[in-house]
């Protein structure tokens, strides 16, 4: 697990270099004829690559976006009006039946397809219309790293080409430098706070939640501690009642509007006694970890996850486990 969350970089330096003219003809195609609506089809870590990528289309292209409940399709056959929609589809391995059937299902109701995923000889590559390598190369972990950051990039990509964004282009070609950076970040003080836990809230807002959410299943699955991600507005809407002298939380207070309210729920947390474990900016002076920073906010949370991810293998190690044979789990997921 840490040596491929290290890798990170050179991945993301080798998919940068990949598929430049088929991102360009699928935006082109995209702006000619915009879709009336976009639905993403994941699970588990693809799916919160997938909520970020929705994060970026509603707050730059203005189309909302649905995460389908892959039930609809695959178990109640349900008569979904599919023409006229985009469904991107993410995914490691491209083989689970839940996310292969129902780009099958839009495509055959006249919506346009998109897969991103890593195996591009997989079922899922071959019923997409359209299909985007992640280019991660082979992951023997079983938790998703580097494959989960290249899907975070190929969705930016396709932001920016769909937007036509030279800014955004242009920060996303930083990323390789900015993900070896990353891993040379010291987050020793949340490995300290985190061995000894059971439990723990991990919050985020805005494209950092899609960083909370992936955060907390890998402290579920590599270091078997009780993990769960809220937003930084659902807090004080009930999960506060959960908070005791010495609960862990970490905050991921990644650049952008939702940043002040992140650090003043970490200042109200430690007064009700939690141990806040706080993932900010430089900038931040009562910061715990330093949150390393892109050349735009939205992509921090990129960066974030990589310097997560090698803290996440030390703890598993610190907790005498290992992380890269996580119990009663298996790399490839095969669920209807």
């Amino acid at each position: 697990m840490l040596e491929e969350a290290c890798s990170a970089a050179d991945v993301i330096r080798r998919q940068l270099q990949q598929d430049q003219a088929q991102y360009a003809m699928v935006a082109e195609r995209l702006r000619q004829h915009p879709p009336r609506n976009v639905v993403t089809v994941a699970r588990g870590s693809s799916d919160h690559a997938s909520a970020y990528l929705a994060y970026l289309i509603m707050s730059r292209i203005g189309k909302l976006v649905t995460s389908l409940p892959m039930s609809l399709v695959t178990l109640e056959k349900a008569p979904l009006d599919t023409g006229d929609s985009l469904a991107i589809a993410i995914s490691q391995s491209g083989q689970s039946p839940d996310v292969i059937e129902p780009i099958r299902y839009f495509r055959a109701g006249g919506a346009r397809t998109i897969a991103l995923v890593n195996d591009t000889s997989s079922p899922l590559a071959q019923s997409a219309e359209w299909t985007f390598g992640l280019h991660a190369g082979a992951e023997k972990s079983v938790a998703a790293t580097k494959s989960f950051i290249a899907s975070l990039v190929a969705g930016a990509r396709l932001v920016a080409h769909w937007q036509d964004d030279a800014a955004l282009h242009d920060a996303i070609a930083a990323l390789p430098d900015g993900l070896q950076q990353a891993t040379q970040l010291d987050w020793s003080a949340a490995i300290e706070a985190l061995t000894p836990a059971s439990r723990i809230m991990v919050v985020g807002r805005g494209t950092g939640f899609p960083v909370a959410l992936e955060a907390a299943l890998k402290c579920k699955e590599t270091s078997a501690i009780q993990a769960e991600a809220f937003s930084g507005a659902e807090i004080k809407h009930g999960p506060m009642a959960l908070i005791d002298e010495g609960y862990p939380l970490l905050i991921f207070a990644t650049r952008g509007p939702a940043m002040a309210g992140l650090l003043q729920l970490a200042r109200d947390m430690r007064q009700l006694g939690a141990r806040v474990i706080l993932a900010a900016p430089l900038d931040v002076a009562d910061r715990d970890l330093t949150l390393p920073t892109a050349a735009l906010p939205e992509l921090d949370p990129i960066l974030a996850i990589q310097a997560f991810y090698v803290m996440a293998a030390r703890l598993s190690e610190a907790r005498g486990s290992n992380p890269d044979t996580p119990r009663h789990l298996n790399k490839v997921t095969k669920t209807q």
